[in-house]
């Protein structure tokens, strides 16, 4: 027995008003590409990690490296991207760089994630 695919109508025909509903409320291209970015982002096993690692408590670089088994040269190259996208943050203690989540937005779009993940 042959499996149809259903990824595609069967016959061409829109809904003008389905369509124009959309097209009134669509994501700006700027938006998009902002958002293609930060889903770039985190589209990489190391900075998930390290997302994971943040979201369980504020820590310094030699703590996180310790914690993903890095070294701490390739974790603050991780770092400074995901600063760039303001997925984290950083303070200054002394000599030492303490990174946390840069807002709960991040953390719920982890979470997200991860009931996505494990509701598969």
């Amino acid at each position: 027995m042959k499996s149809e695919c259903c990824d595609t109508c069967e016959e061409l025909k829109t809904d003008p008003e389905r369509v124009s509903k959309v097209r009134n409320c669509m994501i700006k291209d700027d938006e998009a590409n902002m958002l293609s970015e930060l889903f770039r982002v985190l589209g990489d096993q190391t900075r998930i990690k390290i997302i994971f690692a943040l979201s369980c408590c504020e820590m310094c670089v030699c703590d996180i490296a310790e914690a993903v088994n890095m070294t701490q040269s390739a974790v603050s190259h991780q770092l400074r991207l995901m600063r760039s996208m303001k997925l984290v943050k950083y303070r200054k203690e002394g000599k030492s760089v303490y990174y946390s989540l840069d807002d709960d937005h991040i953390l719920q779009l982890f979470n997200q994630g991860m009931e996505h993940v494990k509701h598969g």
